[in-house]
């Protein structure tokens, strides 16, 4: 085995969901394919990168779309690595990110929670 390639991530629709990745965290879209039963196979990932990519999966049933935007019980589940913190952040705040806390510069590096469009929480973070 050589890496993960894809995390699933259950969304209430494919469209927002990708509009959030794309426009408010700069993702781009990697595959949007119809799989032809009212599905699609929806991957994003962080621009340049070929490594672990999110596939972007419609909630199918009450149950699924009960764990949207919780899908790690509240805690960080994201970790989204940067080497521009300043500028990403900055970015993403005027995208309407929405952060839950002020930058911290920790001894591992420079770190802020922010949440998806769903309520999911991330770290952005510029390793030190």
């Amino acid at each position: 085995m050589s890496h993960i390639a894809l995390v699933t991530l259950v969304v209430r629709d494919y469209d927002e969901a990708l509009s959030f990745y794309t426009d408010a965290l700069g993702f781009e879209q990697v595959e949007d394919t119809d799989r032809g039963d009212g599905t699609r196979w929806v991957v994003v990932r962080p621009p340049g990168t070929s490594g672990t990519g999110l596939l972007l999966a419609r909630a199918k049933d009450e149950e699924q779309l009960a764990s949207v935007g919780a899908q790690t019980g509240g805690r960080v589940g994201f970790f989204l690595h940067t080497e521009d913190f300043r500028g990403d952040h900055a970015r993403m705040l005027a995208a309407g990110v929405r952060f839950l806390e002020e930058p911290r510069h920790e001894t591992y590096g420079s770190v802020a929670v922010f949440e998806d469009l769903y309520g999911n929480r991330w770290d952005l973070l510029q390793p030190a």
